[in-house]
């Protein structure tokens, strides 16, 4: 059995198109009732107005005074007072003497009877006004005396009917009210108006699923490891989470929203990346510390609104990678040399074979003292384990590729030199780049060959100094600094990671605060040069950026 399903909650610009309506028709309302009895009441004044006004016309009229002072007042004013009335509007006009007899009256059969309603302050010479209810109905009413020098020879009544002022009010509220209804109705179109806009910038959603989908996006900024950065139209920063902090290098601490991208201090190519208005994939780039894989997609609703960018962290997988292309190049080589050794091995066979056991011992003998010699050579220079066995690994890729891989004997580096703020994998990345870079240079040249060089200088402050010379064509002068930025290479256009090797050995240097510097050879080549401090200036960085690391790992 289904269970109904229930009704869903009214969209928030549906809530606030309800809420706007209902204000707005409150609005008109109380104003409209506000003005319905502010009109009665100016329509009462008014009339109030209008009887006084006609009261005292009729009294101080010279004809009244003078049909008063006859036998029969009633002959002589009833014409006068029935054509007043119909000039004036009024509903009636009595004319009565100083004790209310009325000599006048709309109606006939009243005439000669007492005046319904209060004269006593009219017989005392004053004019007043009053609501009252006689023989035409309820009234507004004034009466003013008439007088004959300073005494009161008779009394004025000039009054109109309270029904018709209500109908003078009603006609004002019937035009009230239309307008009343033309402002809601405008209100109601322009509410719809700008509440429709807001629904399509709500996606139609209510107050709940966007408080939900608000914790939800707090929720995921905080649990995705991968930096997540987010720009306005004018590239400053609207939004970054905590993995875009660390990425970027900026700081818990750091108030970095509303800043523009340009005054973050980041690297000038990364800066020009995320300034960039066109779409961004994958590109590689480098800050002081780390290899961060960055994507851009420019966020646009009929104009540019700003930039959402991706951060990811693969420092460690470029590392790898290296490693593991210094692996493939091992395995190569290794590969080289096991056809090599089985065509040896078939040679002193075939000699064994041919009864020449003498010649056969004479040749194997030299080709192990030949491998003996070269792995003497290299530990001899540099007994340091990991130095000794990249540089056996890289002669033998080397020699598969036509060059000549020196270990130079003018240096000499001793295993238990290196402290443990000099990790073997900055190590590996350091000599391993600059002798394939070497190698790439020298390949093709006449007597192919790299020299490397390592030692620790003493006297220059505990140093490690680590120097691979190249017979290549060398690095031209005004390149000396671009040859370290990323994507720079001489080469032709080829794999995607052409170009960041000097960068990562660049990127290495800086973070042990040692130098890097490129010069010109004896032999034409290139000489590049890296020297590390080895006290404690290098240990203390290192230990703050382990910690930094072992934070970011928690």
């Amino acid at each position: 059995m289904r269970l109904p399903s229930l009704p869903r909650p009214r969209s928030l610009a549906g809530q606030l198109f309800a809420m706007q309506a209902v204000l707005i028709a409150v609005v008109v309302a109380g104003y409209a009732l506000f003005t319905i009895l502010s009109d009665r009441n100016q329509a009462e004044d008014a009339a109030v107005r209008q009887a006084t006004a006609v009261a005292r016309s009729v009294a101080d009229a010279p004809s009244v005074r003078e049909a008063i002072g006859t036998p029969d007042p009633t002959a002589r004013l009833e014409a006068y007072a029935l054509q007043v009335q119909r000039d004036t509007g009024v509903d009636f006009i009595t004319i009565m003497s100083p004790q209310g007899i009325r000599w006048t009256h709309p109606d006939r059969a009243q005439i000669g009877k007492r005046f319904l309603g209060h004269i006593g302050p009219a017989q005392q010479g004053h004019t007043f006004t009053e609501t009252y209810t006689g023989t035409l109905g309820a009234s507004v009413r004034a009466v003013t005396p008439v007088w004959n020098g300073n005494r009161v020879i008779g009394l004025v009544s000039a009054g109109i009917r309270v029904e018709a002022i209500s109908q003078r009010a009603q006609e004002q509220v019937t035009a009230l009210i239309g307008v009343a209804g033309g402002a809601l109705l405008l209100g109601a179109v322009g509410t719809y108006v700008v509440n429709a806009r807001l629904r399509r910038h709500t996606h139609n959603m209510n107050a709940a699923e966007l408080s939900r989908m608000h914790d939800y996006h707090q929720a995921a900024l905080h649990a995705v490891r991968e930096g997540l950065l987010m720009l306005d139209g004018r590239y400053r920063v609207a939004l970054i989470n905590d993995g875009g902090r660390e990425l970027l290098g900026v700081g818990a601490e750091a108030d970095v929203v509303g800043r523009s991208v340009a005054d973050l201090g980041l690297p000038a190519p990364l800066t020009g990346a995320l300034l960039a208005s066109e779409l961004r994939v994958d590109e590689v780039h480098l800050t002081a510390d780390r290899v961060l894989v960055v994507n851009t997609s420019p966020v646009s609703g009929g104009e540019r609104r700003g930039t959402v960018v991706t951060l990811r962290d693969v420092t460690e997988l470029q590392s790898l990678m290296g490693e593991l292309d210094s692996e493939r190049g091992f395995t190569q080589a290794l590969r080289s040399q096991a056809h090599e050794a089985a065509s040896r091995l078939h040679t002193v066979v075939s000699l064994i074979e041919l009864g020449r056991a003498g010649e056969a011992v004479d040749f194997a003998t030299a080709e192990l003292e030949l491998a003996q010699a070269l792995t003497d050579q290299v530990v001899a220079a540099v007994s340091e384990p990991v130095l000794a066995a990249l540089l056996l690994g890289k002669t033998a890729q080397a020699n598969e590729r036509g060059v000549e891989l020196v270990v130079s004997q003018d240096g000499r580096l001793d295993d238990g030199v290196l402290p443990p703020s000099l990790p073997a994998r900055d190590l590996v990345t350091i000599l391993g780049n600059l002798i394939d870079n070497a190698v790439d240079a020298a390949q093709g040249s006449a007597g192919a060959r790299v020299t490397v060089t390592a030692f620790s200088d003493g006297a220059a402050g505990a140093e490690l100094v680590m120097r691979v010379a190249d017979t290549g064509t060398g690095v031209d002068p005004a390149h000396a600094e671009l040859v370290f930025q990323r994507g720079f290479s001489t080469k032709p256009a080829g794999p995607t990671g052409r170009g960041l090797g000097l960068a990562l050995v660049r990127q290495a240097v800086t973070r042990h605060e040692g130098t890097l510097t490129v010069t010109e050879g004896e032999e034409g080549g290139a000489v590049f040069e890296v020297r590390l401090p080895l006290g404690t200036a290098g240990t203390a960085r290192e230990t703050r950026h382990a910690a930094a690391v072992a934070r970011s790992d928690a």
